[in-house]
């Protein structure tokens, strides 16, 4: 094998539960494996990354991904981790996500490859829609005890939780059918090992069993941690939401910011998770960091690779250019080039004033604008004098003339004045 794919885990932080026997059959040969996802919305998120890159880094190693779509199990919802019943998706709906989540793990898997472990993606709604209930509790159902099912830690949390509302008989057959899936992708792709989040492990197990019992076959399993900030609050949720992985739901800029701002301790771990970055390069870029951690060199290298990777180099540049607009010497052109969504982004939480459209089609003076139909300054003679000074800029040019009225022809994107006062002080004036 060219690499050891469970070793390359390991260092990477990436590794928590492993089933015996695993790491052996890897050193052995090419072998399939697959990580399951439930399309519950038509972009994944990061918190769905960790999976996907296991995937990615096992294709790196030389062993065949298979990436599961849950349209079956999607309609049903996996009890794991959560503390309430899922809403059902229409079949409809869930053909929509399976289609656009497929196209966002093309970032990361090589579907198109000649080569034997190139990249698959399976939906167990394609099993799964004609198999009768009857035939279901004959042949799997009645292989796996309740005892064995109750015994999962998904399965007591939601019986002995504080909030407890029990759970429903459909929920409760969700690691049937996740087993069972083990079982068919053993049978038709050859599938012999399943790797998720460690809260999968209870599921996991449960398809190793049936296996067992169906075919008489040994199976194979892994599972990362589940990844933490820091202070052990849950990693990629912001107070805003999600951080998905497609531009209409987290533009490109916001996306780049989540990873520049992450905490030095956490840069250090997500770097080895989400990037595939050698080794060797890792380490001189934490060594780099340590020795000036004030530049940052370990956040902007996770953004740059992480926001290439899912998104594209023109976008990274793009945000890393919107980025400089609030913190460095950006030009007008610069700031024009912005989109109206990345700019009202990048200018989030500056303090902001409204006046009538109508008012700059006739003109206003500039000191009228700064003192009385907004609060930018006190008073004009306030900001005659930082106009004077030279302190004062407008849509990023200094503002040289205190008498010449301002338009139309000043606003950016049709709507908007940006006012600077020094480096950091911003001010919005929204024009409707």
């Amino acid at each position: 094998m060219e690499k050891n794919f469970v070793e390359e885990l390991r260092w990477r932080g990436m590794l928590q539960d492993i089933m015996p026997g695993t790491e052996e059959q890897l050193m052995k040969e090419p072998t399939t494996a697959y990580v399951g996802i439930d399309p519950t919305a038509d972009s994944l998120h990061i918190g769905h990354l960790c999976g996907i890159m296991m995937l990615r880094h096992l294709q790196q190693c030389g062993h065949k991904p298979i990436a599961l779509l849950g349209g079956a199990t999607g309609m049903i919802g996996d009890p794991s981790g959560k503390s309430a019943e899922r809403n059902l998706l229409t079949e409809e709906t869930l053909r929509h996500n399976v289609a656009a989540i497929r196209k966002q793990l093309e970032h990361f898997l090589d579907f198109e490859s000649d080569a034997p472990n190139a990249a698959e993606l399976v939906n167990n709604y394609d099993w799964m829609k004609d198999y009768t209930f009857l035939d279901f509790a004959r042949n799997v159902g009645k292989l796996i005890t309740v005892n064995y099912m109750m015994a999962k830690d998904s399965v007591k949390k939601r019986f002995n939780g504080e909030y407890s509302q029990g759970m429903s008989f459909t929920e409760f057959t969700y690691q049937l059918l996740q087993g069972y899936d083990f079982v068919w992708l053993n049978e038709h792709k050859n599938c012999l090992m399943q790797m998720g989040g460690s809260d999968q492990w209870g599921n996991i197990t449960t398809g190793i069993e049936l296996m067992r019992k169906m075919n008489g076959k040994t199976a194979f399993a892994l599972t990362c941690p589940l990844i933490t900030k820091a202070d052990g609050t849950k990693f990629g949720k912001t107070e805003s939401g999600n951080i998905w992985l497609d531009a209409r739901y987290t533009s490109p800029y916001r996306f780049y910011q989540f990873w520049l701002n992450v905490a030095d301790d956490d840069a250090e771990r997500y770097i080895k998770i989400f990037t595939t970055l050698s080794r060797e390069q890792i380490q001189s870029l934490i060594d780099e960091h340590k020795a000036a951690p004030h530049l940052r060199t370990l956040q902007k290298r996770l953004a740059e690779e992480v926001t290439v990777m899912v998104h594209s180099r023109a976008d990274y540049e793009a945000a890393v250019a919107a980025s400089n607009i609030l913190f460095g010497n950006a030009t007008r052109e610069a700031l024009q080039q912005l989109d109206e969504t990345t700019f009202l982004q990048v200018f989030e939480g500056v303090e902001q004033y409204q006046i009538s459209k109508d008012e700059l089609t006739q003109g206003v003076a500039p000191l009228d604008l700064l003192a009385e139909k907004t609060h930018i300054f006190p008073s004009k003679g306030e900001a005659r004098k930082m106009i004077q000074a030279n302190g004062l800029s407008l849509n990023k040019q200094k503002l040289q003339d205190a008498q010449t009225p301002l338009t139309s022809d000043s606003l950016l994107n049709g709507k908007y004045l940006l006012f600077q006062k020094g480096k950091k002080n911003y001010y919005l004036v929204i024009a409707q």
